[in-house]
């Protein structure tokens, strides 16, 4: 029998599911992608029925393609889009109401409302997030307070929320485990960084019956064990889970303080690993748990830009300048530069360090002369110039420069796009081989909890690189985009 790792990589536009061997080879890969929903402008949900049935899907195809079966699994590692949020009846399983996605704005008047009655300071100090629709505590509010019995309900316990994580622990687990690790707890608004527990002052202004909520485990450790599944064998460990932008700065290997990363998937999720103690940021970003390894615990900060890939999307999607994503840079290299062309691609509002939920994309700098070259190069700047803020301010939060950052995700494919992240951070950009470092960082989770292996040095001696980009601007060229970025980044503020 075959020691084999899955590991589940449940993400905002599909599931990707990895097959991984001791080595720490992708012996196994399948995909599924499944609907988005838009109720409203600003509004975006997904149906948990869906992505279960994309996990049903491609556990069994991922095993197949590595020749194995549900025997040779030793360990199931968890990772997920990290705010959104579901309710579910603990006695069926069933969802009460769509999954509310972390994109989703519809909760901005209730954040504005906390605000405007002071309690900004405190949630920030506790939770290290500020009050912004994009967690998922005011998302789990609104479903109590729109589906009809379900506050009395979640009172009395016949209800259960979680994020994607634990939902899929529910299903995996036949009902009987409900839980979530310490990385998925803190991005809720409802999770005491300094406790590492449940917040009851927090949850009760945010309205949240403690009843509703799931145990807080470890990132690492075995949490239950499959039951009932019919492309599974019952007893299989779920072992590993974390939000997909810990796990990602997981599988890159950044387990010491000062390493960083950014994942460019639908978003674009900047992390840097700021050790055993929680860093309390004064530049707009984050404070989060990375991981919980045994009593160890390690934090990170994080500055998250909502639309990256999903620019690209939008020019393929809506715009049709391009047929596929990864067109666009052959489009873009077609012109030297955008051409004063900006594109602010705030389309579910701006995340950190701006902050500004009603915020709305916009494109700026427009001449006769501009043509589809020059906005496909200005799209693929404006998500580089996002993540340039983000470096920015996390320099100046830890009084350092950053020495190098890590890249992953699909976008980091491309080419012209890490080039350009570079030149506007004047720091080593390094790919590595693998860029599905999500799912790797949760297979890794759940190989330590079983015994697949044995710690993190072993891990590090098998990351490798693919690339690394340097800065091929001078510092004047660079404080010029920047400069247009932070007028046009004004503009959108004004306008909205």
């Amino acid at each position: 029998m075959r020691r084999l790792i899955l590991s589940i990589d449940q993400g905002t536009t599909g599931t990707t599911v990895l097959v991984l061997d001791p080595t720490l080879a992708v012996v196994g890969r399948a995909y599924r992608e499944f609907a988005q929903i838009y109720p409203k402008p600003g509004w975006v949900e997904h149906d948990p029925e869906a992505i279960w049935a994309t996990v049903q899907e491609t556990v069994p195809r991922a095993l197949q393609a590595a020749g194995a079966t549900g025997a040779d699994v030793a360990g199931i590692g968890i990772t997920n889009q990290r705010e959104t949020t579901i309710v579910w009846e603990r006695g069926t399983g069933k969802p009460v109401h769509n999954a509310i996605v972390w994109q989703c704005r519809r909760t901005a008047d209730f954040c504005r409302e906390l605000k405007q009655r002071g309690l900004e300071p405190l949630f920030r100090e506790r939770t290290g997030l500020v009050l912004d629709p994009y967690f998922s505590g005011t998302k789990l509010r609104w479903i109590l307070d729109h589906v009809p019995g379900a506050r009395a309900r979640a009172e009395a316990g016949e209800l259960a929320f979680g994020t994607i994580d634990t939902f899929l622990v529910n299903r995996l687990t036949g009902g009987v485990t409900h839980a979530t690790d310490v990385s998925n707890a803190s991005r809720t608004l409802l999770f005491n960084l300094h406790t590492l527990a449940w917040d009851p002052e927090l949850a009760a202004h945010l309205g949240v019956p403690p009843a509703v909520l799931p145990k807080v485990c470890g990132s690492s450790e075995v949490v239950g064990v499959t039951k009932g599944l019919g492309f599974l064998p019952d007893g299989v460990p779920v072992a590993g889970i974390a939000g997909d932008q810990q796990s990602a700065l997981f599988g890159q290997a950044c387990f010491q303080q000062g390493e960083a990363k950014c994942t460019y998937g639908t978003g674009a999720f900047l992390l840097l690993n700021t050790g055993s103690r929680p860093v309390m940021s004064q530049n707009g970003l984050l404070t989060t748990v990375a991981w919980k390894l045994g009593p160890r615990v390690s934090y990170a900060l994080e500055g998250s830009a909502f639309i990256a890939g999903a620019a690209v999307q939008w020019l393929r999607d809506e715009l049709k300048i391009i047929p596929t994503s990864p067109e666009v840079e052959p489009l873009a290299r077609q012109v030297p530069d955008a051409g004063g062309v900006v594109v602010v691609p705030a389309f579910t509002g701006l995340g950190a360090p701006h902050w500004n939920a009603e915020a709305r994309g916009a494109v700026l700098g427009l001449t006769r002369g501009a043509g589809r070259a020059h906005l496909a190069r200005a799209t693929l700047d404006g998500i580089a110039c996002q993540i340039a803020d983000l470096c920015h301010a996390m320099e100046e939060d830890l009084g350092a420069p950053l020495t190098a950052l890590k890249v992953d995700g699909g976008a980091a494919a491309n080419d012209l796009l890490m080039q350009t992240e570079a030149d506007l951070i004047d720091r080593p950009v390094i790919r590595p081989q693998l860029v599905e470092t999500t799912g790797l960082g949760a297979a890794l989770l759940a190989g330590l909890a079983v015994g697949v292996w044995k710690g993190e040095d072993e891990i590090r001696s098998t990351w490798k690189q693919d690339r690394v980009f340097t800065s091929e601007i001078d510092a004047a060229k660079r404080k010029g985009v920047m400069d247009r970025w932070h007028k046009a980044v004004e503009a959108v503020k004004t306008f909205c």
